[in-house]
């Protein structure tokens, strides 16, 4: 599905569908009003028959005639300012009743209707976002794809004036692309998705993008005395990567923001074995990898003017004669030492390392997102993602930058306190605090290796991917983690 802005006055234009707000259930906007006065009223005299249910995202189709033949009338519900989640609803329903018509271009105006709080150029990104998300099918597998094609195929958002609108589609479109690669990385099986893959994506981005990649093997990890990530790595047959990335879109004196991303390719628990069912799910258990390395491919589409490092730490977590084992001691890259009394505390234990990798490139922010905790779960749900930071800057900038692109976060705490439950008789710390705030005292963890900058950690276990039906990845916080990026880029 793909999105463009047009000047061409609503009344003018051609196109197979328009999608026309009706607002509070019976006023139209000024392009639908011109739309109307071309078609003799038919709009509005379909709207007095109160055939159109109130509910955001309700539609009902008109026909028209000429260069448009037809107009989809769509609730922005009963107020008539909508609120952000009512809009998005709203786009939602008018594009999936566009894709079950013959409809290969859509006239959209739905950005006419006023919504609070927000911009013009906010409801141009989030038609782009919603109809993206909606035209995603992971087929790379399938030997049958699906005959019915996506539809609309093009939409086109008239607007008034060039420039900025123009901006934001590109910016919601590059972020897309992110989400887009981010989910189908999710989406791949482990049999497919290794660590070597990962490191082979990465370097394809890298030629295509113009930026640096480096991948780092088990004997410069094995150099750089990394024992927390290779102790994970022991009991499976495929090799471990220690992927970097870097896009410099700004002075080399500038610091760099780094993100760090979680990479196991899959986790069984390794000795710490996993209960059998969903077991499946653990293909996941990479999404923060595939996050950051999504925002990194809109940060380089859009040339953002800042520096960034992506640093991803790959493996697989396998039992195994070699495997790490309940009660072993390894030494991480900063030289502490680790208990691990649960092997299926992995994550944090290849994060750790690249924690402290990650110094060397004197970065500003870091920030590491991970499927960590299923306790994360438990305290959130799967409406937003954790958030530990002992920044409240920080902490602030993430929040706002979820909330206006709809990839919401939550802080959680990250008091000293906590960390008294990673307290070992037999090293500098074990790696888990027993079951009370689970996901607080992973990140407890990760707070003793993020030193020396500021430093954010994203708990996505919640929000990564979706089960049931529908299962799949989602491509979040791409938006998140590319808003954040883009509000830093403009200063």
């Amino acid at each position: 599905m793909q999105f463009s802005t047009r000047t061409t006055p609503p009344g003018r234009a051609r196109a197979d569908c328009a999608l026309v707000p009706v607002l509070a259930g019976k006023e139209l906007t000024a392009g639908g009003r011109e739309i109307d006065a071309v078609h003799g009223g038919r709009l509005a005299k379909v709207i007095r028959s109160g055939d159109l249910p109130a509910k955001a995202g309700s539609t009902l189709l008109v026909q028209l005639d000429g260069h448009l033949p037809r107009a989809l009338l769509v609730s922005m519900g009963e107020a008539r300012e909508a609120a952000a989640r009512a809009f998005t609803d709203a786009v939602r329903g008018a594009l999936q009743a566009a894709g079950q018509l013959a409809a290969d271009e859509a006239l959209s105006l739905l950005h006419e209707a006023p919504v609070t709080g927000r911009d013009t150029e906010w409801k141009l990104r989030a038609q782009v976002l919603t109809g993206r998300e909606i035209a995603y099918r992971f087929e790379t597998l399938k030997t049958k794809r699906e005959t019915r094609p996506v539809r609309p195929k093009r939409v086109v958002l008239p607007v008034s004036a060039g420039g900025a609108f123009r901006a934001a589609v590109a910016q919601a479109t590059a972020i897309a692309n992110g989400v887009d690669m981010a989910r189908e990385l999710g989406n791949l099986p482990a049999n497919h998705c290794t660590p070597a893959y990962l490191a082979d994506t990465a370097r394809k981005m890298a030629r295509e993008l113009g930026l640096k990649a480096e991948v780092l093997d088990v004997r410069q990890m094995q150099a750089l005395k990394m024992g927390a990530l290779l102790s994970v790595a022991r009991g499976s047959e495929q090799p471990p990567k220690l992927i970097v990335l870097r896009y410099q879109g700004a002075g080399a004196k500038q610091p760099p923001i780094a993100l760090v991303g979680k990479g196991i390719t899959f986790d069984t628990g390794g000795i710490s074995l996993k209960p059998a069912a969903e077991m499946d799910e653990m293909k996941f258990d990479m999404c923060g990898a595939a996050s950051v390395l999504g925002a990194m491919r809109a940060v380089a589409e859009l040339k953002l003017k800042l520096n960034l490092v992506v640093v991803v730490p790959t493996t697989e977590n396998m039992p195994g004669g070699r495997a790490t084992k309940p009660g072993d001691i390894v030494a991480s890259m900063s030289g502490q030492t680790v208990e691990i009394l649960n092997t299926d505390a992995e994550g944090r234990l290849i994060l750790c390392d690249a924690l402290t990798y990650v110094q060397r490139f004197k970065p500003s922010t870091v920030i590491d997102v991970a499927t960590l905790t299923g306790a994360c779960v438990i305290a959130l749900g799967h409406h937003r993602s954790g958030l530990f930071s002992p920044s409240d800057a920080l902490a602030t900038e993430l929040l706002e930058a979820g909330n206006e692109i709809g990839d919401g976060c939550w802080r959680m705490p990250l008091d000293e306190e906590y960390q008294e439950q990673l307290k070992s008789p037999f090293a500098d710390m074990a790696n888990i605090g027993g079951r009370p705030a689970g996901s607080v005292t992973a990140a407890c963890f990760l707070s003793r290796f993020a030193k020396g900058y500021d430093w954010a950690h994203l708990d996505i276990a919640g929000t990564a991917w979706k089960s049931g039906t529908n299962k799949g990845a989602t491509g979040r916080p791409v938006p998140l983690l590319a808003n954040f990026l883009l509000a830093r880029a403009r200063g």
